[in-house]
């Protein structure tokens, strides 16, 4: 079911379905909800899953619509996207959850960790990583924000999305990702550029998983360009309790390329997870 709640003077959309323990999932940078869909098509059988746009994304619109040229000032953060998370939460009256979130959306669920610890069984980074950026990471973005500046955001995620896959999906789907660079024609440039300041400025959070009282899960791709395997790998022991799945000759994106592999991780750990709360 398509839903909307009120958040800072837009409306965020987001689907509803299943029943049961509330999983909440959060696309990544350049995505929307539906990047979740063969998760979302397993786990509504077992759980109540909730998969939201965030704002500039999918079926919900920018925060402060129709501005020109976003700045550090004006554009959200990590903390403005978890307190759109808490809001959803209280709209849906759900206490606590279990929250993974994709590449940015892991930036996004670790911020929810430090500043909503109480509402949370567990929550999963799905190749995504606790490290700030390295100055490295951060000329690359920074790189982005002017290549979408000067050559619109479509000719930039023609460009991208394809590099987020491995060579083994790509030469058997093409045509899926195709519909994927079509799908996501419907992003701007404010929005993409919105989303690359929040990551910039975003800090290590390290210590969300060193300090967790709950279980934590890992999805590692081997093959993933976006987050290398040596920083993942750096991860899995800084929790108490953590989960770790290795998805051989996977990429940045474990939800399409490894389908099965993901599901059945997703249960383990989930099942752990409200059972241990």
């Amino acid at each position: 079911m398509q839903k909307t709640f009120a958040f800072q003077h837009t409306t965020v959309a987001y689907e509803d379905t299943g029943k049961g323990k509330p999983v909440i999932f959060i696309h990544g940078f350049a995505e929307d909800g539906t990047i979740w869909k063969h998760q979302v098509a397993l786990l509504q059988e077992y759980y109540r899953v909730i998969v939201p746009d965030l704002p500039g994304s999918g079926l919900s619109p920018l925060m402060e619509d129709g501005a020109d040229s976003p700045s550090l000032e004006t554009s959200p953060s990590m903390e403005t996207f978890a307190e759109l998370v808490r809001s959803l939460l209280r709209h849906e009256r759900i206490e606590k959850c279990c929250i993974i979130g994709h590449s940015m959306g892991g930036y996004i669920t670790l911020a929810f960790a430090a500043l909503f610890p109480e509402c949370l069984c567990g929550f999963g980074l799905f190749h995504s990583t606790a490290f700030a950026d390295s100055p490295e990471k951060q000329q690359a973005r920074k790189r982005g924000i002017a290549f979408i500046q000067e050559n619109g955001a479509q000719a930039f995620l023609k460009q991208s999305i394809p590099l987020l896959f491995g060579d083994r999906y790509k030469a058997a789907h093409g045509d899926e990702m195709c519909r994927l660079i079509q799908r996501n024609a419907q992003f701007n440039g404010v929005s993409l550029i919105r989303y690359y300041e929040a990551m910039l400025r975003r800090p290590d959070r390290r210590n969300v998983l060193s300090t967790s009282q709950v279980p934590v899960l890992l999805m590692i791709g081997e093959q993933d360009n976006a987050i290398p395997l040596n920083e993942s790998l750096q991860l899995t022991t800084l929790a108490e309790l953590t989960f770790v799945y290795l998805l051989e000759q996977t990429a940045h994106m474990g939800m399409w390329e490894s389908t099965e592999k993901t599901a059945d991780a997703l249960l383990e750990y989930l099942a752990f997870a409200f059972r241990k709360s």
